[in-house]
């Protein structure tokens, strides 16, 4: 499959200072041929060439282990020999990185880390001198290889914004539905233009994501390539599931009941609380939410105990904070649930109970319908649809053999559709193309 790559290149006099009629950026699209997938959930290896030679800075605004940097673990390792992480705030994500063998930097500032997604508040003002200083860190590092890949919106912008310091080409993993339904006006602004005028390359997580973008941009239909995630399946089968009450034994879990497992942070477009409203009205039933508040969301985690209280199911309810050993907790689950009540930009959950063969029962919005094909390979709900999540986690529960063939037809799917292989061929594809169509104006 071919797909064309978008290429932004800088015109002799883009970072020189000229006069605002100087000649502006040029723009050009080259074909890179995508990773197909066979049947067994490899790439087929003789359209493609060996992983990226190109030395690669990665930047990630985050030190927690959310979806971004799950998908980013995988492609730091594989580029690990000629690669960095440079991390804008410090946490578990960096001792994850390092057991892999990946390089780690941190440069961290408090207010900086502090301004969210949603407007360009009074907070930012106070980040001034911060940004500016990491604008610079991230310039400085830069310099030192042939590709700025950046992972996360905050690290688009402060990765962006230094390009006349570094001329480096940049890449962007652009993994949200950029709408403002969901970001403030403007920081869209803000995504906008550096995507139209210093941007060299944007790959996105779904056709959702790739679609928002370009609507957002104005760029061109096919400008976008877009790349899923990827799941290594292995990682799952070696979880020995044979004795569900031993496995469940030593995670701590009810070993006799009937668990339904929703995992991911505790935030209020997750949808935990969705989750709480449809388990009161199923009593043969335990909810399992595996995930802890990360970003300032301790008030929303509180407010999901007092309703499992106010409910009458908080002997039902099982949280169990943040959990590193996913295929294990998802392996001793009997359905794995996805209440999301905005449109999800992937799903990466999604996938990982389709790699542990478990039934998916999931909010019909965004990347999930990429993913999911209701009633074949896992159950669609319309987000926020309570006696929807009832029925089909009461139908799944009654019809075991039903849920087995749901389960079944999901692992297929995600070993065809969704491998780790294919993720990582496709990555890296796009960074040695860019390093190759983007040479620095000192190399």
């Amino acid at each position: 499959m071919r797909l064309p790559v978008f290429h932004a290149s800088l015109s002799p006099h883009a970072w020189t200072g000229q006069p605002m009629n100087a000649p502006r950026l040029t723009r050009r699209f080259a074909p890179v041929e995508m990773a197909a997938t066979s049947s067994a959930g490899h790439s087929d290896e003789h359209v493609l060439e060996p992983a990226a030679s190109a030395t690669v800075l990665f930047v990630d605004q985050s030190g927690q282990l959310g979806g971004a940097e799950l998908s980013l673990l995988p492609l730091a390792e594989r580029c690990a020999a000629r690669s960095e992480v440079l991390l804008l705030s410090d946490g578990p994500f960096r001792a994850r990185l390092e057991a892999l063998g990946v390089r780690v930097r941190v440069t961290s500032n408090a207010n900086v880390a502090a301004i969210n997604r949603e407007a360009l508040r009074p907070g930012w003002l106070r980040a001034l001198p911060g940004i500016l200083a990491q604008v610079r860190t991230i310039a400085a590092q830069a310099k030192r290889f042939d590709v700025l890949f950046l992972n996360t919106q905050k690290a688009l912008v402060l990765g962006a914004l230094g390009k006349p310091l570094h001329r480096r080409p940049v890449i962007w993993h652009v993994r949200d539905i950029m709408t403002r339904d969901h970001f403030g006006r403007v920081q869209l602004h803000i995504v906008r233009w550096l995507v139209r005028h210093v941007t060299d390359q944007v790959v996105a997580n779904s056709r959702a994501s790739a679609d928002a973008l370009i609507a957002l941009t104005g760029l061109p239909a096919d400008a976008v390539p877009v790349v899923h995630n990827g799941i290594d399946a292995r990682t799952f089968a070696q979880v020995d599931a044979s004795d569900i009450r031993a496995l469940r034994h030593r995670l701590g879990l009810p070993q006799d009941a009937w668990l339904a497992g929703l995992f991911g942070r505790l935030a209020p477009w997750k949808g935990q609380h969705i989750a709480l409203e449809a388990l009161a009205r199923l009593p043969g039933v335990h909810l399992v939410l595996v995930g802890a508040a990360l970003f300032g969301e301790d008030d929303y985690a509180q407010a999901l105990r007092q309703q499992a209280d106010r409910l009458g199911i908080a002997d039902r309810v099982h949280f169990a904070g943040f959990r590193d050993d996913m295929p294990a907790w998802m392996k001793a689950m009997d359905l794995i649930l996805h209440t999301s009540t905005e449109p999800e930009p992937f799903g990466r959950v999604i996938i990982e109970g389709m790699a542990a063969s478990r039934p998916v029962v999931a909010a019909a919005a965004g990347g999930v319908l990429e993913i999911l094909r209701h009633r074949e390979n896992g159950w669609l709900v319309q987000p926020g649809d309570v006696p929807g999540f009832v029925e089909a986690i009461d139908t799944l529960h009654l019809a075991p053999a039903f849920a087995r063939q749901l389960a079944s037809q999901a692992f297929s799917d995600v070993q065809r559709h969704f491998s780790l292989d294919s993720y990582l061929r496709n990555m890296t594809r796009i960074i040695a193309h860019t390093a190759r169509d983007e040479p620095s104006a000192d190399r």
